[in-house]
């Protein structure tokens, strides 16, 4: 039995978690199923989207194109074609 205030997150002896998601999963524990699995639901597509853009940057293409593009936006800036992102302009 755990003690008040100890989680059992189903994660193997030995392994950690944040301080931060420890406070959030006791947070989410105190709302409705339904508020639960949207939360969870949320956080799941995150960490899917997290692997997905991990395994796109690991791609040795991808790092050409992205060099390809940075070299693209210095020459637009050095010519002047560039000016900077105004949040309010979005």
């Amino acid at each position: 039995m755990l003690d008040e205030g100890e989680f059992d997150f189903g994660v193997e002896k030995g392994s950690s978690m944040s301080e931060l998601m420890e406070q959030a999963i006791h947070k989410v524990r105190q709302l409705s199923e339904p508020d639960q699995e949207a939360i969870a639901s949320i956080i799941l597509q995150e960490i899917e989207s997290e692997r997905q853009w991990d395994e796109l940057f690991a791609r040795p293409r991808s790092a050409e194109m992205l060099s390809l593009m940075a070299d693209e936006a210095l020459v637009e800036a050095r010519a002047g074609r560039a000016r900077k992102l105004d949040p309010n302009e979005l």
